[in-house]
């Protein structure tokens, strides 16, 4: 146990003090005080003496520097029982501080409200950290409290402790500040790296925010836990059982493709990462049927997001089949009524879920792999017609639409569309002639496609047979990267059987 005589308080979230300040009266701790929170704490009608005073040194700097004085960090950092430290402290004429209650001047919220640099660096703060890094590294002797959350637990060990604190407690709280210092120097550094578009420094830095701990990983015996690096960016979950960790991979996943579809329209039907049917027609309740109609089966126990509202009439579409998660930009009441009969479904309401940074990582012990997301959008120059025979404009807009697609699922990748809708998908083969087999069975056992029918491949097909089967089973027009020494065969195959070839000149793989 130790006994708390005086505490030090520089806030910049001023909330919720007074309960604080009662205890802190209540058990005669003197309390030493910064510039505004001297002011607050004064309106509140407690004692406290502000830190110039204290110092006997003014601020100076415009505020640049208040606690960093030898008198504050002396207090703070001298071991108890060290007796050469408490005869410097004696010479000295300081005294000891015993509490540290410090929260930062807000940076995080600064870049997101302004870009003005000079206000930016202003809220770098200086005093802040080092007084709570202090506190925190004698914590044998010291408490230190980072955030007004904190201040109930605090004031229960007051009242159960006559006034002092467990060790237990400041070992905890000293594990805490050290998690938001290093926090708060992350934000910095990484606003310092983003100005000059520095996206892979000497020194990666991540700061992310604890959203929940999830029951288990992938399996029961694995852990998880979902984490955010915008804490205001949340997934707005409005019914059902609580989220897994295969429900937010297949989330992310069908997000991440919703996102490249045209803006309030399209579906997106994904299933173990993978999507088994998309339809990006404007129509929504047209949109809803023919994503499904790509692979019912597949859409069993799946995961849909929706770009657009989810209405009365889709909604019941939607109860006919056994779903795990709905993501749509908002639900209508009716629709909600409907919904809301299966209790283990999950409704996520994206409307005002955000995008901003977009970046991949995947990790093995003290490994980690980044990666840009590949979020290119296409347009008609990032191709080239190389066949005799030209699409006309409904073609090539099946053509894209296929590819854009075809980024979206695990290689090797075939995609057939017709409509603007994905009609069959061949996934996660290791043989690109397999993945066009797997994709026209599924075309030939669900949607038999009446309409104009194309083909997109992720990469280039290394021999003529992956595309003499897709021309075989019907389709007219088929678009790939370019890049294979035998591209100049698989013109002259597409010439041969008239059929459409364009080139991307950019890869899409998704492995």
């Amino acid at each position: 146990m130790k006994k708390i005589k005086s505490a030090l308080i520089s806030l910049s979230d001023k909330s919720k003090l007074k309960p604080l300040l009662k205890e802190l009266k209540k058990n005669k701790i003197k309390i030493i005080s910064s510039g505004g929170t001297f002011k607050i704490i004064k309106k509140l009608k407690f004692p406290s003496i502000e830190v110039s005073d204290f110092t006997k040194f003014d601020e100076i700097l415009d505020g640049r520097v208040k606690t960093l004085h030898p008198k504050i960090h002396g207090g703070i950092l001298n071991k108890r029982n060290n007796k050469i430290h408490l005869r410097e402290l004696k010479k000295n004429n300081f005294e000891n501080i015993d509490l540290v209650i410090v929260n930062f001047y807000p940076f995080e919220k600064t870049i997101e409200q302004t870009s003005n640099h000079n206000k930016i660096i202003e809220n770098i703060d200086i005093g802040g950290p080092a007084m709570v890094r202090a506190a925190a590294k004698n914590y044998n002797d010291v408490t230190v409290i980072t955030s007004s959350d904190q201040y109930a637990e605090l004031i229960d060990q007051l009242k159960k402790n006559k006034g002092c604190t467990t060790s237990e407690f400041r070992e905890k709280m000293s594990r805490i500040a050290f998690g938001e210092t290093a926090y708060y120097d992350s934000v910095v550094a990484n606003y310092f790296n983003g100005i000059k578009n520095i996206s892979f420094p000497k020194r990666k830095i991540w700061h992310t925010n604890l959203v929940e701990n999830l029951r288990y990983g992938e399996n029961p015996h694995q852990i998880s836990a979902l984490y955010s690096k915008n804490i205001n960016n949340k997934i707005n979950q409005i019914h059902g059982k609580t989220l897994s960790y295969n429900n937010y991979n297949d989330i992310f996943t069908a997000l991440t493709i919703t996102k490249s579809l045209p803006k309030n329209a399209g579906t997106v039907i994904v299933k173990h990462s993978n999507p088994c049917g998309v339809s990006a027609l404007k129509n929504d309740l047209e949109s809803y049927k023919s994503a499904l109609n790509c692979d019912p089966i597949s859409a069993f126990g799946g995961i849909i997001s929706c770009n657009y509202k989810i209405t009365q009439k889709i909604a019941f579409e939607m109860s006919k089949i056994f779903l795990e998660v709905i993501v749509a930009k908002g639900f209508d009441k009716n629709a909600l009524k409907i919904l809301r009969l299966k209790k283990n479904l999950r409704l996520i309401d994206s409307s005002n879920l955000r995008f901003k940074e977009l970046f991949k990582f995947n990790s093995m012990d003290n490994f980690t792999l980044i990666q840009s997301e590949d979020n290119k959008s296409f347009s008609r120059k990032n191709f080239e017609i190389v066949s005799k025979k030209r699409p006309n404009k409904s073609q090539f807009e099946n053509l894209i639409f296929a590819f854009n697609m075809c980024r979206y699922v695990k290689s090797n990748a075939i995609v057939i569309a017709s409509n603007k809708s994905t009609v069959g998908i061949g996934s996660g083969q290791p043989s690109r002639l397999d993945s066009c087999e797997v994709a026209i069975s599924k075309m030939n056992k669900f949607t038999n496609p009446k309409n104009e029918i194309v083909a997109a491949s992720d990469a280039f097909f290394p021999f003529t047979d992956g595309i003499e089967k897709l021309v075989q089973s019907g389709i007219n027009a088929v678009i790939q990267p370019a890049g294979s020494i035998r591209d100049k065969e698989i013109i002259k195959f597409v010439n041969n059987t008239n059929t459409i070839l364009v080139f991307s000149k950019t890869r899409h793989f998704r492995h």
